[in-house]
């Protein structure tokens, strides 16, 4: 059983956090350490309650021995980064001077500017969140037929 000693003052800052925090998941971690600073309940019981693993309400206890209330309430998801953002600007520029009329001339553009490729729907996404719109490309009519044509489809 791993022992870790509450002050009266963490103790209250847990009970208030495990409510008000205003993240769903720091209230959990909140919650398992204010079971654990009661002192008289078992590890399972206190997963049971809070709804974790055991192994997450131990990463919570090394999480608070490491950095205290503070640290739990961290909220770090993984964000990746694109390997464009270093390019923003420079792709930015020549979109808006060069404007594509699909998504494809646009990731063949991206490739030539910086060499990397993506696929459609992720420069699409890229592109979107620079602000720059595709260029609004219109159909051309077709050609009228002219009397052979006509006579052919109909004898068809």
């Amino acid at each position: 059983m791993i022992k870790i000693n509450f002050t009266e003052k963490e103790k209250e800052k847990l009970q208030y956090e495990r409510y008000h925090h205003p993240h769903p998941h720091v209230q959990v971690k909140m919650e398992v350490l204010f079971l654990k600073a009661l002192g008289n309940i078992s590890h399972e019981l206190i997963c049971k309650i809070a709804g974790v693993s055991p192994n997450t309400m131990r990463s919570y206890f090394n999480e608070y021995e490491n950095g205290g209330i503070e640290k739990l309430k961290q909220v770090n998801f993984y964000r990746p980064k694109s390997e464009l953002a270093e390019y923003t600007k420079t792709i930015e520029a020549y979109l808006w001077k060069h404007p594509p009329a699909t998504i494809s001339e646009a990731v063949y553009n991206i490739e030539q500017l910086t060499g990397v490729k993506r696929g459609l729907t992720q420069t699409r996404i890229f592109i979107k969140s620079l602000g720059v719109k595709l260029r609004k490309v219109g159909t051309m009519p077709a050609k009228a037929l002219d009397d052979k044509k006509k006579r052919a489809k109909k004898i068809l």
